[in-house]
């Protein structure tokens, strides 16, 4: 069979649900939450182990051609979550062909050690420390460019061959992960934890001199996307959490002009977990507030317990949600954000990990995220991400599924 062939089945099932009713109204469910008018809860499922999700080879790449295997393996994947675990899954109603996009980088390279890896490609990394011998001299603005020549190769090749279909479109770089303000993590790989934790407490200025740079950085950078608009205006998500929002994105038939007040900004500082709220107010927040401030709406935290923290997050500019995660506690989280911020709750992902649900502890779980969210007005979604195995039993993450979409639909 052609690869041309294999990719026009794959893209003709997508479109089937693509083009639905179905997802149309998924996408108002969606909007809904995040226009903190909430229908009910939402819930999404993203970040799985797909080396161990492989049921009667319906993730087998089977195309030769590396640019249609790119496209047969989203196509793939989004067509296995519609079909064992759909939850709130959205779809675009078309097929994206990403920007090739080049970075000269910031001067410095992670030094690291990989301690361990398992059959699901995660690895434990230890991080040497590169500012010992080397000074913030060394770190610099990238130089952003864009191949369109190489992008256009690739858009016209997927054209041809699926555009009757389904219309294929030109995207850039989503904001929510890799064009996000995660300072204190890049940090983090440059220096090593405890050096970080170290240094801010022993060498608060250079820790200060150190943010501010890499704030700078990520300021000049996102400039270049909007200004070579390379930016993706139309995303559904921004880093497994929903998007879709009234008044965001671009507006119709404009695909020349990029404009950061209509995406979302994406700020988070995990490894500030273990330090005070006056601490991670000084040495995150007063920068987040500078390096949030382009954007429409702001999204916040990804493993951090932020629960006892809304205080300080308060001062992000455009601040629309606020990511709780299992560490956190529901009920102050819930109550102190009441209905004015957007909960991307994080039910905890260990639950799978031995690839036998105990479905009375998932029950709970949720059923305690929503009595708290209900009682306090809030407008939440549930996105179970960071899911690092399933003990090679997909059909526990299936049923996880079923039972938070009672859980959700019985709101």
């Amino acid at each position: 069979m052609s690869d041309k062939i294999i990719l026009r089945g794959l893209a003709s099932r997508y479109a089937e649900f693509a083009r639905s009713d179905e997802n149309r109204e998924k996408i108002r469910l969606h909007r809904a939450v995040n226009d903190l008018e909430m229908i009910r809860p939402i819930v999404l499922i993203d970040e799985l182990p797909w080396e161990e999700m492989e049921i009667e080879d319906e993730l087998a790449l089977q195309c030769e051609d590396e640019d249609y295997r790119r496209v047969e393996q989203e196509l793939r994947r989004s067509l296995y979550k519609r079909k064992h675990m759909p939850a709130d899954l959205a779809l675009p109603d078309y097929i994206g062909v990403e920007k090739v996009i080049y970075s000269t980088g910031i001067g410095v390279e992670v030094e690291e050690e990989r301690l361990g890896k398992n059959n699901g490609g995660i690895s434990s990394h230890k991080y040497h420390n590169i500012f010992r011998e080397k000074g913030l001299e060394m770190l610099h603005d990238p130089v952003i460019t864009y191949d369109e020549k190489e992008t256009l190769r690739r858009f016209t090749k997927i054209a041809e061959a699926v555009g009757d279909i389904l219309p294929v479109k030109i995207t850039g770089q989503p904001t929510g992960y890799d064009l996000g303000c995660k300072t204190w993590d890049t940090i983090a790989t440059l220096m090593g934890a405890e050096d970080l934790l170290i240094g801010l407490a022993e060498e608060p200025a250079f820790m200060h001199q150190l943010v501010q740079r890499l704030t700078d950085i990520f300021l000049h950078t996102v400039k270049q996307y909007e200004e070579q608009n390379l930016i993706d205006m139309e995303p559904l998500y921004c880093h497994s959490a929903s998007a879709s929002a009234s008044g965001m994105g671009k507006a119709a038939g404009d695909y020349e002009h990029n404009n950061l007040k209509k995406v979302w900004g994406r700020g988070l500082a995990q490894i500030l977990a273990a330090v005070s709220p006056a601490m991670h107010d000084e040495f995150d927040i007063q920068y987040m507030i500078k390096a949030m401030e382009p954007f429409g709406y702001v999204y916040y935290g990804c493993c951090e317990p932020l629960d006892r923290k809304i205080d300080i997050l308060e001062q992000i500019p455009n601040l629309r949600k606020i990511s709780i995660t299992p560490w956190a506690d529901i009920n102050t989280a819930a109550e102190r954000i009441g209905s004015r911020y957007v909960i991307s709750c994080k039910p905890n992902p260990a639950q799978l990990s031995l690839g036998k649900l105990n479905r009375d502890a998932v029950y709970k779980e949720l059923s305690g995220i929503l009595s708290a969210c209900r009682k306090n007005y809030c407008s939440f979604e549930l996105v179970l991400k960071d899911i690092s195995t399933v003990n090679g039993k997909p059909e526990c993450l299936f049923e996880w599924e079923r039972i938070a979409m009672e859980v959700a639909e019985g709101y």
